[in-house]
């Protein structure tokens, strides 16, 4: 009777019964709560092992499927103009409200020394995106070699043409396998994000975030902000349909976003969210894991822009209208590099922090709380990636209206 009456509860509630039980163990556990750590790690290496078989098996089935209907140029250039579009206005936001909000006031940063990483150029970046070893990609886990290698997996087989069908058949069928084991994976999330909060709210702590209160807050503002009027304000205008229906069957993912802070992490939960606003499958598996490494609004576009300029605050070096232009491009554009795993920001930061010739010892204090921060970036990217794949889905011609306006939601789905 307890199980089915358990079963019976909506599959967000459940997410957002282990949010809030999380963060009330935290706070009543304090440190102790990393005892409930393994809990969160479980759920995020279950993750793991779902990524590269499913980002490969997505791809070519993605790639194959619109091939056959002459659209695929098309469709990846209206998604990635729409990354690129959004990632600007998410860096000016970021610069708006970074420039508004006194963050840095009478803090004092403490002596710590930071290496500086290894950035590699523009076209290093371009080489590192070809897999010399594919298996080797694949055993790494390195999604966006995985993304290349399986697009190209996808280009040939078209080109093949029938001959390539059984090859075509196999991957198709290793898919819906993928899929399945998904859908599996992802009755564990509640748990998972029990397990996540209640790790970082006792390891932070309130007493730890009140001295980078302005900062967080800085984020979280600009965030919202994107979230809802740039991301909601497209879903209205753009593609014509209710911002409050996106959002309302957004939410699962977006929770799963913001506990586990990671892109990839998340591609489970965002394929789900997206195929019950009616987005086809066929776009959605191209769309979702371009986005997560590629679409990085949170990362590489608000985070890098309001980090440099608390930096400069705390160091007291002003900025002139040229390192905002140099800060708004370099945000933009480094972020098509950004990998869709926890802390990869800190290495966009550091780009954007060397370009305008700010000290990269200021990166040591805001890692502090660079987790605290990595939730809200990471709900922000993600829901940029179902926005794109609800707006370019309804102007292709790959999004059913009626699935977007039904009462089905993701957690239905999973259930089922």
């Amino acid at each position: 009777m307890i199980l089915q009456t358990f079963n019976r509860i909506p599959f967000w509630q459940k997410v957002i019964a282990g949010f809030v039980l999380g963060t009330l163990t935290g706070v009543g556990l304090g440190e102790s709560a990393v005892i409930l750590k393994p809990l969160g790690d479980l759920f995020i290496s279950a993750i793991k092992m779902l990524v590269a078989p499913l980002v490969f098996c997505a791809i070519v089935v993605s790639i194959t499927s619109l091939g056959s209907q002459g659209n695929l140029k098309r469709l990846s250039f209206k998604t990635l103009a729409m990354f690129m579009f959004t990632g600007t206005i998410a860096s000016f936001i970021g610069l708006t409200v970074g420039s508004l909000i006194d963050m840095g006031g009478n803090l004092a940063l403490a002596t710590s020394e930071v290496r500086e990483r290894d950035i590699p150029g523009f076209a290093q970046v371009l080489l590192n995106m070809i897999p010399v070893n594919p298996f080797a990609s694949l055993a790494e886990g390195n999604v966006l070699q995985i993304i290349v290698f399986a697009a190209l997996i996808g280009i040939a087989i078209n080109a093949v043409g029938e001959k390539a069908t059984p090859l075509k058949n196999v991957i198709e069928a290793g898919a819906e396998v993928m899929f399945q084991l998904t859908r599996m994976v992802l009755k564990l999330t509640p748990i998972g994000v029990f397990g996540l909060m209640a790790w970082v709210v006792g390891e932070y702590g309130l007493s730890t975030l009140l001295p980078l209160g302005k900062f967080i807050i800085a984020i979280y503002i600009a965030a919202l902000i994107h979230i809802i009027f740039v991301y909601g304000g497209l879903v209205k205008f753009a593609a014509g349909l209710s911002p409050v229906q996106f959002f309302r069957k957004a939410l699962p993912a977006q929770v799963v976003a913001f506990s586990t802070a990671s892109s990839f992490g998340t591609l489970p939960a965002s394929t789900r969210s997206t195929e019950a606003m009616g987005v086809s499958k066929r776009y959605s598996a191209f769309v979702l894991p371009l986005g997560a490494t590629m679409n990085m609004d949170g990362c590489g576009g608000i985070y890098p822009a309001i980090a440099a300029i608390f930096i400069a605050q705390i160091y007291g070096i002003p900025l002139d209208m040229t390192d905002y232009m140099l800060i708004a491009v370099t945000a933009t554009v480094a972020s098509v590099g950004t990998a869709g795993v926890p802390g990869s920001a800190m290495v966009m930061l550091t780009v954007t922090l060397g370009v305008i010739g700010l000290p990269l010892e200021g990166i040591a204090f805001i890692a502090a709380i660079d987790r605290i921060i990595d939730m809200i970036r990471t709900a922000t990217n993600v829901t940029g990636d179902m926005m794109t794949a609800v707006v370019i889905g309804k102007s292709e011609g790959q999004l059913d209206v009626e699935q977007f306006y039904s009462n089905e939601t993701p957690q239905q789905q999973v259930v089922s």
